[in-house]
């Protein structure tokens, strides 16, 4: 149950978001509109700011604050609109060098048909392409919920670090559960949450995320002001790196989750 009850922390209202997170830690944000090709998507923000005087290129999944900003925003869920705005602005981080720093919380993508006329699937999948290719420092922060390949859109990085109380999955425990035992009760779903080990402590025992950010929301400023420091240092360390290098690394870094130790694995 200890999964079920991560999950449901994640998801609690009044838990900040990822524009709260790019007001505190970065310097003159300046958002970014569109992706050229159909509209603009405000399930994602993102935009030019500055770190601690190093220009960097921000996205976040935003899931609005009250009822109209998250309608306005489809409550986190983007569409291909979206994620290729996202993809044309790491594409012009890459242009200039800029590392690109990403703020994770989703249910997952956009499931509507409109969504799917557009090339939903297509749109995920050459953001995640193009990621693992990009030849830029790119680090990834899970805040509130990793949903699925549309959180993994936007989390193909260097680095990726989560806060204690996120959680990180291929599928929704609703999905799985509904998939498993046709029946998405609370107990099936919390049966799902641990069977698909998605918390934060799950992330860093199999590679996942790299550190866990401890949470402190009642002294957020002091919390995010710990986080600009693990930001910087990992800008710095990855900028050391020749671009040859910092593709090897993103490459090796996935890799790995595919090595599974069957006598070591968590229980």
């Amino acid at each position: 149950m200890v999964s079920y009850e991560k999950l449901k922390t994640a998801r609690k209202n009044g838990r900040p978001t990822g524009g709260a997170y790019i007001d505190e830690i970065f310097e003159l944000p300046i958002e970014l509109h569109g992706d050229r090709r159909f509209g603009d998507d405000l399930a994602i923000y993102g935009g030019l700011a500055y770190i601690d005087k190093r220009p960097v290129t921000f996205l976040a999944m935003e899931k609005g604050t009250d009822l109209p900003s998250r309608l306005a925003r489809n409550f986190g869920c983007p569409k291909p609109e979206g994620y290729r705005k996202a993809l044309r602005l790491m594409k012009q981080a890459e242009k200039f060098h800029r590392p690109v720093i990403c703020f994770v919380d989703t249910l997952g993508a956009y499931p509507g048909a409109d969504a799917e006329e557009r090339g939903q699937g297509q749109a995920i999948a050459e953001s995640i392409m193009e990621m693992m290719g990009l030849r830029t420092p790119v680090i990834s922060v899970v805040i509130g919920e990793g949903g699925s390949g549309g959180a993994l859109a936007l989390a193909s990085a260097n680095k990726v670090f989560i806060l204690e109380n996120a959680v990180y999955s291929v599928i929704s425990p609703e999905g799985c559960a509904s998939i498993l035992w046709k029946e998405s009760s609370p107990e099936n779903v919390a049966k799902a949450a641990d069977c698909l080990h998605i918390t934060a402590d799950d992330m860093k025992h199999f590679g996942v995320a790299e550190e866990i950010i401890p949470e402190d929301f009642d002294n957020f400023p002091k919390m995010c002001k710990s986080m600009r420091q693990l930001l910087v240092a990992s800008i710095d360390e990855l900028m050391n790196l020749s671009e040859e290098q910092l593709l090897s690394q993103r490459y090796e870094r996935f890799r790995k989750f595919g090595i599974f130790d069957e006598k070591n694995s968590r229980k």
